[in-house]
């Protein structure tokens, strides 16, 4: 599993790019999906974070989660990146479930979070033990929870290796990752990851609560208090709710309204 900061993925890739239709793997890719969630549930003491929470994300597919804060994205991600354990369902990335082969799952994924958190030229190690000491961890402790919590997800072989020489992701997930940048910047990461998509076949789940990082023709997954209300193409979705637009059918699904940045008035 790969970690990334924002700024990294401005870099150009020369890697070789991949047939959009086949992803990766080409067309014997293992699993079907690049991300399968069966069922998933969790749960913090008696409140319900997810709900039988079941959605795909197809190789070579931009997918956007469409939520509120406090919709249950973040939760989801730290179950799919194994930060939290599983209380219900199953997690799948390229057909290795996440419970059962963590190593196989977790090397094929990269993660950017809504901060900017690593130092890419500081090994995995490094960077954790410097985080414990800035929330008042001593070291020994640190240590012992680092190595804990590498082996959980799968890295233990790597905590020495520096952040930038991680694996170059085969799934991308992106929790709010353009959070607190300007319009431009903001337009130019989004491209960015949508060249990833049909460029280099990557798989991606945007997730958001910005309507304008969204278009007609993605897919879509809106979570809200937990629970899944529509998922497929945008499109589809809009025509299904009998609405004007993604905005209104927003809102006619929810009762709430989402954040539409520069695109909805």
């Amino acid at each position: 599993m790969g970690y990334h900061n924002r700024e990294t993925m401005m870099k150009p890739d020369v890697s070789t790019a991949c047939d959009k239709a086949t992803g990766p793997y080409g067309s014997s890719y293992p699993g079907g999906a690049a991300l399968a969630i069966e069922g998933v549930s969790h749960s913090y003491g008696a409140r319900r974070a997810l709900d039988d929470v079941s959605f795909t994300v197809a190789p070579a597919s931009f997918t956007a989660l469409l939520g509120l804060n406090g919709a249950g994205k973040s939760t989801l991600f730290s179950l799919v990146t194994r930060l939290f354990g599983i209380q219900a369902g199953r997690i799948s990335i390229f057909g290795h479930d996440i419970r059962l082969a963590p190593g196989e799952a977790l090397r094929l994924l990269g993660v950017v979070f809504q901060p900017r958190t690593l130092d890419l030229d500081l090994s995995v190690t490094q960077n954790l033990l410097y985080h414990a000491a800035l929330h008042g961890i001593d070291r020994r402790e640190a240590r012992l929870r680092a190595d804990e919590v590498l082996a959980r997800i799968g890295l233990a072989d790597r905590a020495g290796s520096k952040v930038r020489d991680l694996s170059r992701p085969h799934l991308l997930l992106l929790d709010e990752a353009t959070v607190g940048l300007d319009v431009k910047a903001r337009a130019d990461i989004l491209s960015h990851v949508r060249r990833l998509v049909t460029e280099q076949g990557i798989g991606v789940l945007w997730a958001t609560h910005l309507l304008d990082e969204i278009v007609s023709s993605d897919d879509l997954v809106i979570l809200h208090q937990g629970r899944i209300l529509a998922q497929g193409e945008v499109v589809r979705i809009v025509a299904e709710a009998k609405a004007r637009d993604l905005y209104s059918a927003f809102m006619q699904l929810t009762g709430t309204t989402p954040e539409s940045g520069s695109a909805v008035p």
